[in-house]
């Protein structure tokens, strides 16, 4: 079939919502080649149908039959068992699953036969589904329009200037609230660099870095503004970015900013008692826990839900996803949010310490024992939320009397004959897969099976990398302001490699990188060169692949004849890591001046790809067939300025 249409990237949207298979009947009725007229009229009457398709015993297509032919056929008294084979059509149009509904419009046929490559018979289209498909297009097409109407108008009824750029700091849109304050009409804007539009904008380093800014100050038109400017990422890159102008004048907000610094400095002299500092570390909220990326609003939307029951809940991820956060904010919301939150360690607790720290003991109950007794863990909680985090490592003694707790709402004290009835809601967490440890015997299936009532599952931060940027902005804001540091920043080839590594030890580990960073990098912008070098390498080798070579097979006609297989057959040259590695023996004269010579050529090869691209580091990459990671990597080595 030919395509009269030509697809643009909207298009190719289009173009599957068109195809075949989407609008046919799959696995229709069919006639067998060599069945009688007398049995293909008697199928056509009981389906209702005025025609059928004819295929051979291997279900390939070989032709159609239609109620006009069969009674052509006997209206002239012809025999009634004769095969079907006699008067079928065989030069009918037919399509693919992958063809265009609205390419087989003008087809002759009431039913055309959908065939795969093979010609095997897989579906029936008829004028109906073509009429079904075409019809619910145009619908599409009419909502697609409406949609971006109903956009403009947000746009140009919105309080503050918006300005949309694309990957390139081209502005893409801009509203006229925006237009009038810089005084430029849309059209004037509109196709032309950011830059050359608004003043000591940073909306292109924006789409440059991917690390979003909220509530800064720019200076336009001679008027401190606050800004907002959000990244917007597609398909794991930057497409663009999106600036809102939120004041048009900020000194009432200076005078109510220096108000609460004022205030602030007055509460800071003031030690905060022990209580009110636990109550607001419990106070953590949903709002608190960053993320924007789809699996992170999945989880916090079953978190809500979660949060309004008084059901357990079983919290799962890998250790420093933020369980204890998300337990927090499920006490917050949940009915139990005026009563503590008692956190326990099972992983901390010594075990035979295990049973009086949740259930407490009565004096005397064993030597040493505090005189009065002393509350456990589960009667502090009551209540309110008792968190029981690295739950797979709790002995086997306590998850039987763990079970017995939840099941009979009371506890009893170590040496005590007493039992206190509680009112607390139980989440639990875990990095351990506890339904393995079941089947392993390492778990009561039946504590499994009452804890795990509502379960949330927390994503690691490499599956959902959109939220790293944002990540890295808000510590690192908060990690300066901890160490009076001059506010630093991440270059767009730090925030590449952060996205590009796994997080073993997810947000807890990536916190204690930028820590690190912010801590001992003398500069104001953190490069690459600054990372650890385990990130480097993980993540140059994942972006180079298996064959990131640089200039390995220039070298060899450097060395002299009789040395060069002897060079490259050593492994000199790793092609795999794109890196000149040490010589496997040192003391091997012909390996020692190979790398001398590799080095210095490659050195040289360097320098030129920068000269040629203008200084231009990205530029320079790119003519050497190299990320810009590793060539960061090498002019540090060979300390190219």
């Amino acid at each position: 079939m030919t395509e009269n249409i030509f697809w643009n990237e909207k298009g190719l949207q289009d173009r599957e919502f068109l195809r075949v298979s989407n609008w046919m009947t799959p696995d229709p009725h069919f006639v067998v080649s060599g069945e009688s007229i007398e049995r293909v009229v008697e199928k056509m009457d009981s389906l209702k149908v005025d025609c059928l398709p004819v295929v051979n015993a291997n279900h390939r297509f070989i032709g159609i039959v239609t109620l006009k032919q069969l009674f052509s056929y006997l209206l002239y008294g012809k025999n009634r068992e004769s095969v079907v084979d006699e008067i079928l059509l065989k030069k009918v149009d037919r399509v693919q699953p992958t063809d265009l509904v609205i390419d087989v419009f003008s087809v002759r046929f009431e039913q055309i036969p959908v065939l795969d490559r093979s010609g095997i018979l897989v579906g029936i289209l008829n004028r109906r589904d073509i009429l079904d498909g075409l019809s619910k297009y145009i619908y599409r097409l009419e909502q697609r329009q409406n949609a971006a109407e109903v956009l403009h108008e947000i746009l140009e009824s919105a309080y503050e200037g918006i300005v949309v750029v694309d990957g390139n700091g081209i502005i893409q849109e801009m509203n006229g609230r925006y237009c009038r304050f810089i005084g430029l009409k849309k059209e004037e804007a509109i196709g032309r660099h950011v830059s050359e539009i608004i003043e000591n904008t940073g909306l292109h380093v924006t789409v440059t870095t991917g690390i979003p800014e909220r509530g800064v100050l720019q200076n336009i038109q001679g008027q401190d503004m606050i800004v907002h400017r959000i990244p917007i990422w597609k398909d794991g890159k930057v497409a663009g970015a999106i600036g809102m102008l939120i004041f048009e004048g900020v000194t009432e907000v200076y005078k109510i900013y220096e108000s609460l610094q004022e205030s602030h400095q007055k509460k800071k002299v003031k030690k905060e008692l022990l209580s009110f500092q636990k109550e607001k570390d419990s106070r953590i909220t949903l709002d608190d826990i960053i993320g924007t990326s789809t699996e992170i609003q999945n989880v916090k939307r079953i978190t809500r839900k979660a949060a309004r029951t008084s059901a357990t809940v079983l919290i799962s991820g890998e250790s420093g996803t933020g369980k204890e956060m998300f337990a927090k904010s499920i006490h917050h919301l949940s009915p139990f949010s005026n009563g503590p939150f008692i956190s326990v360690n099972c992983g901390a607790i010594p075990e035979h310490l295990f049973e009086s720290e949740l259930f407490g003991y009565e004096e005397g109950a064993f030597t040493g024992a505090k005189k009065g007794g002393k509350p456990g863990k589960f009667e502090l909680a009551n209540n309110g939320t008792i968190f029981l985090d690295e739950l797979g490592e709790m002995p086997s003694l306590m998850q039987t009397k763990l079970l017995r707790v939840l099941q009979e709402k009371e506890v009893e004290r170590v040496g005590g004959v007493k039992k206190y009835s509680i009112n607390v809601r139980i989440i639990a967490a875990t990095n351990r897969n506890l339904l393995q440890m079941v089947y392993e015997g390492g778990f009561r299936e039946d504590l499994y099976y009452r804890l795990n009532i509502i379960q949330i599952h927390i994503p690691p931060l490499r599956e959902r990398r959109k939220d790293i940027p944002i990540l890295m902005a808000h510590y690192l804001k908060v990690l300066c302001d901890k160490y009076q540091i001059t506010r630093k920043s991440f270059t767009s080839e730090a925030v590449s490699a952060f996205m590009e590594y796994s997080w073993r030890g997810n947000i807890r580990e990536l916190v204690n990188t930028i820590e690190r960073l912010v801590t001992l990098t003398d500069e104001n912008s953190i490069d690459i060169s600054h990372l650890p070098s385990y990130i480097i390498e993980e993540t140059t080798a994942q972006i180079e692949g298996p064959k990131g070579g640089i200039i390995t097979e220039v070298f060899e006609s450097d060395l002299p004849k009789d040395r060069r297989a002897g060079a490259f057959e050593s492994n000199l040259y790793d092609d795999s890591r794109a890196e000149l590695h040490q010589p496997i023996l040192a003391a091997a004269t012909v390996l020692e001046e190979a790398k001398q010579i590799g080095d210095q050529k490659e050195k040289e090869l360097i320098i030129k790809a920068i000269k040629s691209a203008g200084g231009n580091k990205s530029q320079a990459a790119k003519i050497l067939g190299i990320h810009r990671t590793t060539l960061y990597q090498k002019v540090k080595k060979y300390g190219i300025h």
